[in-house]
C-alpha cells in the first residue's frame, strides 16, 4: 500500500512537472518583443494630443503668422477630427492597435513625479524610473544614475545593439555616455563610424553647415534621418530618440510652429514603424513607446513649463507592439506615472529593471501582458 502510494505521489508529481513546463513553454511562445523603439518629443502637451489644436491659441498673439492657414491645416468642429488632422498616425494606428493614456477628460492621468517639470529631470525620472532630487537643473552634468538603457546594455544579449539619439546637447551627459558604453548621438555632433556612408556624410555636412536657430539642437529632421539611417545599418535591438523642437518652438511663443512640430513628430513615427515592418529582424517583434518629458501650462502658460506651473506635471504616454493588448485610447483607470515607462519597457522584452532597481516604477500592468491571456 505504502509503496502505491509512493508511486502514486510520484506520478502527480511528474504530470505537475510536465505542467509546469509546458505553461513556461507556452508563456515563452506568447512573448514576442524583441526589440523597442522609444521615442520622445519635448514638452508636447496632452492637450493637443487628445484634443488637437486649442482654438485660442491659434492667432497672431501667440506667433501665428497666417492664423487662417493654419486653422485651414488643423481646425475642426471635434476634437477627434482635430487631433486626427494633428496627428494622423497616432490616431490611426497607434489609437487602434495600441494604448495611449493621460486623457485627463476622460479619467485617464498620467503625471511626472519629480516635482520640477523641466527636462533633464524629467529625462533621467523617464529613464531611470526615479526621480532624483539631485538633478535640479538643465546644466551638461553627467547622470550619476544608471538609465535603463546602460542597464540593458550591460547584459550579454544587448551589448553592442542600444544606441541612443538626441535632438538636445545634454543627451551625451543625461546617459553619461562615457560611462554608458554605447553610442549617444546629440546635438550637432557628427555621427561617427559611418565612413564610405553617403547619407550619413549629408546627414554631417548638413548638421555642421545648416543655419542655427538654436545653440543647443539642430532642427529635428537631421536627428530623425540620423538615427533612421542607424537603424537601417546597424539594427539595434533597443534604440532611443529625442525630437526637441516641440519645446524649442513653445517657449518661443510660436503656436504654428509647434503643431508643425508635432505633426512632424507623428510623421517620424509611422515612418519609423513602416520602416521596422519592412525590415525583417523587426517585423512583428518590435514595441514603440512614444512619450514627452514635461507638460506644459495652460492659457498664456502654454508657453512655460516647471515648479510654478503645476499643470505643466500632466504627460501622456503611447504603447504600440506584438505583447501590447490593443486596448486604445485609456479612459476611467488608475493614474500613471512617468517613472514607470522604465520597467515597462524592460518587461516588454521579458526582462525586471523594477526588482533589479525597486526605486523605480513598477511597469504598468495593462501595457505588458499579450491579448491572448497572462502568463
Amino acid at each position: 500500500m505504502r509503496n502505491q502510494r509512493n508511486r502514486t505521489i510520484r506520478a502527480i508529481a511528474a504530470l505537475a512537472c510536465v505542467a509546469s513546463l509546458s505553461l513556461h513553454g507556452q508563456s515563452l511562445a506568447a512573448h514576442k518583443t524583441q526589440r523597442v523603439i522609444w521615442v520622445m518629443t519635448d514638452g508636447l502637451r496632452w492637450q493637443e494630443v487628445f484634443q488637437g489644436a486649442e482654438p485660442a491659441l491659434m492667432n497672431k498673439e501667440n506667433g501665428v503668422s497666417n492664423p487662417e492657414a493654419l486653422k485651414k491645416d488643423f481646425w475642426r468642429e471635434s476634437a477627434e477630427d482635430r487631433r486626427k488632422a494633428l496627428m494622423p498616425f497616432l490616431w490611426t494606428k497607434v489609437a487602434k492597435d495600441g494604448q495611449l493614456y493621460g486623457n485627463r477628460m476622460l479619467g485617464s492621468e498620467a503625471s511626472v513625479t519629480n516635482g520640477l517639470n523641466f527636462s533633464y529631470p524629467g529625462y533621467n525620472e523617464s529613464l531611470t524610473g526615479a526621480a532624483d532630487p539631485r538633478i535640479d537643473s538643465n546644466d551638461k552634468k553627467y547622470n550619476p544614475n544608471v538609465t535603463v538603457l546602460e542597464w540593458l546594455h550591460g547584459k550579454p544579449s544587448f551589448k553592442g545593439k542600444v544606441a541612443a539619439f538626441g535632438a538636445w546637447d545634454v543627451f551625451p551627459f543625461i546617459f553619461n555616455a562615457p560611462r554608458a558604453g554605447f553610442p549617444v548621438n546629440a546635438g550637432y555632433d557628427p555621427m561617427e563610424g559611418f565612413a564610405g556612408n553617403p547619407v550619413m556624410k549629408t546627414l554631417n555636412d548638413l548638421k555642421a553647415d545648416s543655419p542655427r536657430d538654436w545653440d543647443d539642437e539642430p532642427f529635428d529632421n537631421l536627428t530623425f534621418h540620423t538615427a533612421l539611417e542607424y537603424l537601417k545599418q546597424r539594427r539595434p535591438r533597443l534604440m532611443y530618440l529625442s525630437l526637441g523642437e516641440t519645446d524649442d518652438w513653445a517657449h518661443a511663443g510660436k503656436y504654428g510652429e509647434y503643431l508643425r512640430s508635432t505633426q512632424r513628430a507623428d510623421q517620424y513615427l509611422k515612418t519609423l514603424w513602416e520602416t521596422l515592418q519592412s525590415m525583417a529582424e523587426y517585423r512583428g517583434v518590435t514595441a514603440l513607446i512614444f512619450s514627452p518629458d514635461h507638460g506644459r501650462g495652460v492659457g498664456s502658460e502654454w508657453r512655460s513649463h516647471g515648479q510654478k506651473i503645476p499643470e505643466s506635471k500632466y504627460i501622456w504616454m503611447a504603447f504600440l507592439g506584438p505583447d501590447t493588448p490593443a486596448l486604445g485610447e485609456r479612459a476611467n483607470i488608475a493614474p500613471v506615472k512617468q517613472s514607470q515607462i522604465a520597467a515597462t519597457l524592460t518587461a516588454l522584452l521579458g526582462e525586471d529593471y523594477h526588482a533589479t532597481v525597486p526605486a523605480s516604477g513598477a511597469p504598468i500592468d495593462d501595457v505588458i501582458h499579450p491579448a491572448g491571456g497572462r502568463p
